[in-house]
């Protein structure tokens, strides 16, 4: 009898340890309190580099289109709500002057958690538990992972995208499917 209770104390404590370190690894909890700010500049175009060092001198440059507006211009604007997690900040849709786009969160204070991402939606945004889930049930498109809980940061939008088709932004926890907080775009 002794021998079958330490082998069932021994299988109880590894199923505890193993199902211990699976839950910290899914959920993250730590990250609750840790956070990571961001402050990027609006960059002035996606996609460009400097012009090589071995490039002729004498070859004519290229010359920016004159009816190209001459900087940033904002498109669209939304305050974040709170869904998951108490979120707040604001979103932008800006147009650079070479005529790409990016999303841009500015002000930005959510909580950290694990495998956070900006989504690009079509789905109108809901207070409170009402809009968790909602983000992923139609058109939706990732424009990569939150780089920083707080502060103010750009995600490039891809160039072939059509953005009449989005009206909404959401800080998404691809994890556990649900939006920590998100934003209805406006026209500005």
């Amino acid at each position: 009898m002794g021998r079958v209770r330490k082998s069932l104390i021994v299988g109880v404590l590894v199923v505890a340890v193993v199902g211990g370190g699976f839950g910290l690894y899914w959920f993250q909890p730590w990250k609750l309190w840790q956070d990571e700010t961001v402050d990027e500049a609006l960059p002035v175009a996606v996609g460009t580099s400097a012009p090589s060092a071995t490039a002729d001198p004498s070859a004519p440059s290229a010359t920016a289109d004159p009816s190209a507006p001459a900087g940033p211009r904002i498109l669209a604007r939304g305050e974040l709500i709170s869904q998951e997690h108490d979120t707040s900040g604001t979103v932008k849709l800006v147009r650079l002057a070479d005529g790409s786009h990016v999303v841009r969160l500015e002000n930005l204070d959510t909580s950290n958690g694990p495998d956070l991402r900006v989504w690009l939606t079509d789905a109108p945004v809901k207070k409170d538990t009402a809009g968790w889930r909602v983000f992923d049930d139609g058109r939706y498109v990732s424009l990569g992972k939150l780089k920083g809980n707080k502060g103010s940061q750009n995600y490039v939008v891809p160039a072939d995208l059509d953005l009449t088709q989005y009206s909404s932004v959401s800080i998404w926890c691809d994890r556990f499917d649900v939006s920590f907080g998100a934003a209805e775009l406006a026209q500005a």
